[in-house]
């Protein structure tokens, strides 16, 4: 339904203003998710999921997509107290949130769909390629309730992997719940006033009594704040300062008895954007906690969580980037202005290529390092270190490009972009959360790489998995392959050389944003050959030479006449052959 109908029963007039995605189906118009969970998944487990992916691109266009509207519309608001003044603070929600809930964590299960089987009647745990499918279709409807989905999945994955026996048997079966009765659903809290990307100058104390854990201190940006479970970084009584002194807890809404565990939220965040999701600030008052793993290793053990995050955010990007790339094709293609619709008018059109161009980049992206997790978790040393250096760089370019995409978005729809009636308004103020959770863009540039290249020597697997997909796609036309090869030789140098030099530290998101961009335009040319594969991700291949990669001299006019008709095939709904891809890319 479009919320322009105004009651029940409205009938639609004719209207001159531009139609938008309402009502769509978000699987069945994505040609490019469906031909890489092809690459990517087995064929007779995609055959099993693929109804699901149905339902779910179906519903991201339809319902999701309108009580999304309605819950941002309708923020949670804190209760302190309840009406006999005692402090049981506990979030109201709106009914348009909670349905969501039922869609995320019950129907679909997002949560728990990598950890245990059983969801859609598999008899086995979904892999990372599935599960981030799945997220990047819902997200393409709203995004805020995705931050509780994945802090969820990735709390769990914490204690399973490090909780002990006992912690496991007590919290995974409640994390893990696909019945909302029973669900406890997790989440992480790291940010302090004095800690935000400076994890270690955390305050928050752990006091021990007799094997008895209790927590104090403040948190200060704890988004999913009434999480049942809690995952977050303190410090023991007389250990170390800085990183060293940190230790991971879990830290349940709930004690055993039932009674309120003693910490309170304190207000919740008036934010720019995911308003659909409670974000707070939260005061333990010695709240009961469970350490999780070795006392010494907290922050490693969380930065596990933190990594998982990561590429969620970069999934996230690219879904929201998707939705937006379909609502300025909506726009375009419904309008008219100066006697034809504005799609036709060479201006609008290169406007549409800088919002499809990083659109399917950050696709790609996201299914190769999801695929790099499943091979890690497999066994693949070499992929674990693939998705070392892969999830930095998603999460830094991806959700960088998400803001330019969703004001490019915004601007094809025009003034009624900015209106809050419709999807641009919320896309561009969600869009900015990305470069702030998990890490600044700095943050993850030198991440990827003062660590990744500088010290895990991440560089090396990367190098040599590009050079095997560029050697796997000899059909690409030999300008073009030289060309490739050229840039991926190029970041990875520039990636090396700023790694050993501490001096060149402030070059870091260049020679990220390099990495990003060789490693994607390498991938989107070898989609783009596989058998049965729309072509037209060979001709983004090139775009992301010409425009993201390769020098240009801005006062001199291009030569662009391979540009005209790349644009024109890459705006053609029909699937692009590959004979006419090659020319294209060759010209």
């Amino acid at each position: 339904m479009n919320e322009q109908s105004t009651a029940p029963g409205a009938i639609a007039e004719a209207t001159p203003l531009a139609t938008d995605c309402s009502g769509a189906d978000f699987y069945a118009a994505d040609r490019g998710l469906r031909d890489l969970l092809r690459l990517y998944l087995e064929p007779a487990l995609l055959a099993r999921l693929e109804p699901h992916f149905q339902r779910l691109g179906k519903l991201a266009g339809g319902r999701l997509d309108e009580i999304a509207r309605i819950a941002d519309r309708n923020p949670p608001v804190l209760h302190a107290r309840d009406r006999f003044g005692r402090d049981q603070d506990w979030i109201e929600y709106h009914p348009a949130y909670r349905e969501m809930e039922r869609i995320a964590f019950g129907d679909f299960q997002l949560h728990a769909m990598s950890h245990r089987p059983g969801v859609f009647g598999l008899d086995r745990p979904m892999p990372a390629s599935a599960k981030y499918a799945f997220q990047y279709l819902f997200v393409q409807a709203e995004f805020g309730i995705m931050c509780p989905v994945s802090v969820s999945d990735t709390s769990a994955f914490l204690v399973k992997r490090y909780g002990s026996p006992e912690l496991k048997s007590y919290l995974l079966p409640r994390m893990l719940s696909g019945d909302l009765a029973t669900l406890w659903k997790g989440t992480q809290f790291m940010t302090e006033k004095a800690a935000g990307s400076d994890v270690g100058q955390v305050e928050t104390v752990a006091r021990e009594n007799s094997g008895r854990w209790t927590l104090h201190g403040e948190k200060w940006f704890c988004s999913h704040t009434d999480a049942e479970v809690a995952l977050m970084l303190a410090r023991p009584e007389g250990a170390p300062a800085g990183t060293a002194g940190l230790a991971l807890f879990a830290c349940p809404r709930y004690r055993r008895d039932g009674s309120r565990n003693s910490y309170r939220i304190v207000r919740l965040k008036d934010k720019l954007g995911t308003r659909s999701m409670a974000s707070g600030e939260i005061r333990f008052e010695g709240a009961e906690a469970y350490l999780v793993g070795d006392v010494t290793k907290g922050l490693k053990q969380m930065m596990e969580q933190v990594n998982l995050s990561r590429l969620s955010h970069g999934v996230r990007a690219a879904a929201m980037m998707r939705r937006c790339l379909n609502e300025a094709l909506a726009a375009a293609r419904s309008r008219r202005a100066f006697g034809r619709e504005i799609i036709e008018h060479p201006l609008l059109r290169r406007q549409l290529m800088k919002i499809l161009v990083p659109t399917e980049q950050a696709l790609s992206m996201a299914m190769l390092t999801a695929s790099a997790m499943d091979r890690g978790a497999a066994g693949d040393n070499a992929a674990e270190q693939l998705l070392r250096l892969l999830t930095p760089l998603i999460k830094l370019r991806a959700c960088r490009d998400n803001i330019r995409v969703a004001t490019g978005a915004m601007e094809v729809r025009g003034g009624n972009g900015y209106i809050e009636e419709w999807v641009n308004a919320r896309l561009v103020r969600d869009a900015h959360i990305g470069v702030l959770w998990e890490g600044t863009s700095n943050i993850n540039a030198i991440d990827a790489i003062r660590r990744a290249v500088g010290k895990s020597g991440s560089d090396d697997a990367l190098e040599r998995f590009l050079a095997t997909r560029l050697e796997d796609s000899a059909a690409i036309p030999e300008p073009l392959h030289r060309r490739l090869a050229l840039a991926l030789e190029r970041a990875f140098a520039l990636a090396r050389a700023v790694a050993r030099s501490p001096e060149k530290e402030h070059l870091a998101r260049l020679a990220a944003t390099a990495l990003y961009n060789a490693a994607s335009a390498v991938m989107l040319a070898y989609e783009g050959l596989r058998p049965g594969a729309d072509a037209r991700r060979l001709v983004v291949s090139r775009f992301v030479l010409e425009h993201r990669l390769e020098p240009s001299d801005p006062l001199r006019p291009r030569d662009d006449d391979w540009e005209r008709e790349g644009i024109a095939a890459l705006l053609d709904p029909a699937p692009l052959p590959l004979d006419r891809a090659c020319r294209i890319v060759s010209a």
